[in-house]
C-alpha cells in the first residue's frame, strides 16, 4: 500500500508519524505540500517523498488522503479528479459530505469520509469512518489501518451519524479540557499551587478514563462505587445534580450536533459546483 497525503497540517503529520510507528516504510509514504518549508520539514522529520503540486507522479498511489482545510477541498478535488482511476480517497476534512466530494471528483465513488479527533496527535484518538458503496472490502481495510495508526476506529453505516460523532468525539476533547480547567481553578482556590493542581487534575482524568476502559462495569456503576453515602463525593454530586449539570451537558452536545449539520449544509450549498 502506497499512501499520499494532500496537505501537511497537524492531522496529516500525526498520521504519517503513526504509520511509521506501525511499520509502514517511509518509501511508501508521500505528501503534497504547497509551502517549501512544509516540504522541507516533512523530508527532514520523516524522510518521505514530497511534491509542491498535485501531479500524476504524486498520485501514483493506492490511497490518497485529503488533509486540507474544508474551504480548500473543492479546488483540490477539481485538480485531483482527472488523475483518479482505482485509488481510494480518504477525507479527513470536517463537514464535507461524501456525496459532495464525489460530485467534485466527477462522481468518483471510492471515497471514505472520516471524523478523527485531536488526541490522534499522541496516538490516542478515535476515528469514525463512513464508506461510499464504491469502496471495496480491501479498501475499507486500508482506510481502517491508516486511521488505526493514531487510535481506535468505528465504522458507521449511515453518514448522518457523523454529526453525532462530531458532537461527541470530535468536539469532545474541548469538553474534557473545560472540566479540567474548572478543576484546576477549584484546586488553586482551595490552596494548592499551580503545579499540584495540574498534576492532580490530569492524573485523575487519565486514571479515571483508563479505569473505565478496562472495567467491565458501566461508568454509572463506577461512579456509584466512589459515592459513599454521606461522604464528600455524594456532597459534590448533589451540588451538580441540583444544578442539572447532566441536562446542561446534554443540551450542549445537542447544540454541537446541530451546528455540525448546519455547517455541512452550508458547505454543500454555498460552494459553487
Amino acid at each position: 500500500m502506497r499512501i499520499v497525503f494532500i496537505g501537511a497540517g497537524n492531522m496529516a503529520t500525526a498520521l504519517i508519524a503513526g504509520l511509521l510507528r506501525h511499520g509502514i516504510g517511509a518509501e511508501r509514504l508521500g505528501a503534497v505540500a504547497r509551502k517549501a518549508e512544509s516540504r522541507q520539514q516533512l523530508q527532514t522529520e520523516f524522510r518521505i517523498s514530497v511534491w509542491p503540486d498535485i501531479s500524476a507522479a504524486a498520485m501514483d498511489a493506492d490511497v490518497i488522503v485529503l488533509a486540507v482545510k474544508p474551504h480548500q477541498v473543492q479546488s483540490v478535488a477539481l485538480e485531483l479528479a482527472p488523475l483518479l482511476s482505482q485509488q481510494l480517497v480518504v477525507s479527513i476534512a470536517a463537514g464535507i459530505r461524501a456525496a459532495t466530494l464525489s460530485g467534485w471528483l466527477r462522481n468518483y465513488s471510492r471515497i471514505v469520509r472520516t471524523m478523527p479527533n485531536t488526541p490522534a496527535m499522541v496516538g490516542a484518538g478515535v476515528t469514525a469512518l463512513f464508506a461510499l458503496p464504491g469502496v471495496s472490502a480491501a479498501q475499507r481495510e486500508q482506510a481502517g489501518a491508516i486511521m488505526q495508526s493514531v487510535g481506535s476506529t468505528l465504522w458507521l453505516d449511515d453518514e448522518v451519524l457523523l454529526d453525532a460523532v462530531t458532537a461527541i468525539s470530535g468536539s469532545g476533547p474541548a469538553y474534557i479540557f473545560y472540566f479540567m480547567e474548572a478543576m484546576q481553578q477549584a484546586a488553586i482556590r482551595l490552596g494548592l499551587d499551580d503545579g499540584a493542581a495540574r498534576q492532580l487534575t490530569l492524573a485523575t482524568f487519565s486514571g479515571a478514563a483508563k479505569l473505565a476502559e478496562v472495567s467491565t462495569e458501566e461508568v454509572s456503576e463506577l461512579r456509584a462505587r466512589v459515592t459513599s453515602k454521606g461522604g464528600t463525593t455524594e456532597r459534590a454530586i448533589s451540588i451538580m445534580q441540583a444544578g442539572a449539570i447532566d441536562a446542561v451537558f446534554s443540551r450542549a452536545i445537542d447544540a454541537a450536533a446541530q451546528r455540525s449539520r448546519e455547517l455541512g449544509n452550508a458547505l454543500a450549498d454555498s460552494l459553487p459546483d
